[in-house]
């Protein structure tokens, strides 16, 4: 099988994935809700909402803020502008046609457009100002993770190992490169990031790869792991998480892998540690905030590498991936609830219930608070008052 998530919920899958695929039981117990005293309340601005949301399905779906608009999107295809400060719906597209939308990696904003993936195989660019579709083209395999932007070309990763750069005018594809894939993967796929002249994406067969964005020419590979163990489940490595770049360095994590740090210029590694993630990463400069395959939130230096705290008070509570908003490490979880770690100890210092349906994607920081998007489509825009 290709992905081993197909058309179940990614969270209901990690529990699963390990025992059921290998014919083993493995009880997987949710931590108990932290029982946290708030040093702040959240207070609420507006609240919106977005077709039905991405509902039970895998989703990246993360919204957008630029050109003084929030952008959101739904699996079913709604597309909205928001007015940052009062929730006002400025405008809204549905761009499905005489199928499901199933959108599923975006959005990106650029080149004064929008851009949006599908588990359809295909990409589309609307028009920021107006929601106008400018183009939509067809791409080999599901587009699960947000497109890179660079050099007026939109750069896809898709399912099929593929990594092909679009003309941002016309969708005209300019290259391609293509990676392998093995037969047992996870579902999902890392997210391209630029720099310098090059793009830099992980791979379904656990690497990290590099190429030179005018051409399109593979330059490196770099192992983030190495297959271990006496199953094809055990020995499953994959690199989903998007790598973060912090100066001359990129920092790369993989499931089953490293956390790893790789110099830009040669591709050679400078240090690696022993930790297993899915999800992206975010740093404040000097350190790097992960959250585990287990649900642990871990702060790590990013010069030596050296963990300098880990709290796995939430695990197996099916966190996103971790956002940094008003100085504060936030993450949310299945349950509908985000949780404010500090960033200096990982100690909570604030939770809030937010919504039953539980968080896909993380908050969102805006000039003056913070966006939060909910499974079943809620938008609410918040802010923090000590």
């Amino acid at each position: 099988m290709k992905k081993i998530f197909n058309k179940v919920l990614l969270s209901a899958a990690v529990i699963g994935l390990l025992g059921g695929c290998a014919g083993e039981e493995e009880n997987i117990i949710m931590a108990p809700l932290p029982s946290v005293s708030s040093e702040f309340t959240p207070q609420p601005i507006w609240s919106n909402s977005v077709g039905r949301g991405v509902g039970h399905f895998f989703s990246n779906l993360t919204p957008e803020y630029a050109y003084g608009k929030v952008f959101v999107a739904s699996r079913d295809g709604e597309v909205k502008a928001l007015d940052p400060n009062d929730g006002k719906t400025l405008w809204r597209v549905n761009v499905r046609q005489d199928m499901p939308a199933r959108l599923s990696g975006g959005i990106v904003a650029a080149y004064n457009q929008l851009f949006i993936g599908s588990e359809n195989g295909q990409v589309l660019a609307l028009d920021a100002e107006t929601g106008e579709l400018n183009w939509r083209v067809d791409v080999a395999g599901e587009v699960l993770a947000s497109v890179a932007t660079d050099s007026n070309l939109v750069i896809v990763n898709t399912s099929r190992g593929i990594l092909l750069a679009l003309d941002s005018t016309n969708g005209a594809q300019k290259w391609t490169i293509s990676t392998e894939v093995p037969s047992l993967t996870l579902r999902g796929d890392s997210r391209p990031v630029t720099a310098s002249g090059g793009v830099f994406w992980g791979t379904s067969n656990g690497r990290l790869a590099a190429a030179i964005i005018e051409r399109g020419q593979l330059i490196w590979q770099q192992p983030i792991g190495q297959p271990q163990g006496a199953t094809e489940i055990d020995r499953l490595v994959d690199v989903d998480a998007a790598p973060l770049i912090i100066g001359a360095n990129l920092y790369a994590i993989g499931f089953n892998g490293q956390l790893i740090s790789i110099d830009l210029r040669s591709g050679s590694a400078v240090w690696k540690r022993n930790y297993s993630s899915t999800t992206d990463m975010v740093s404040d400069g000097r350190r790097l905030f992960l959250v585990t395959d287990k649900d642990h939130v871990v702060a790590v230096d990013a010069r030596s590498g050296t963990e300098l705290w880990q709290n796995n008070q939430l695990q197996n509570r099916l966190l996103t991936a971790p956002k940094l908003i008003d100085g504060y490490l936030v993450v949310g979880d299945s349950e509908g609830y985000l949780h404010w770690l500090d960033r200096n100890s990982g100690e909570f210092v604030a939770q809030q219930f937010v919504s039953k349906s539980g968080f896909a994607v993380g908050p969102l920081a805006l000039d003056d608070g913070y966006l939060i998007v909910s499974r079943d489509g809620k938008i609410k825009k918040l802010t923090i008052t000590q």
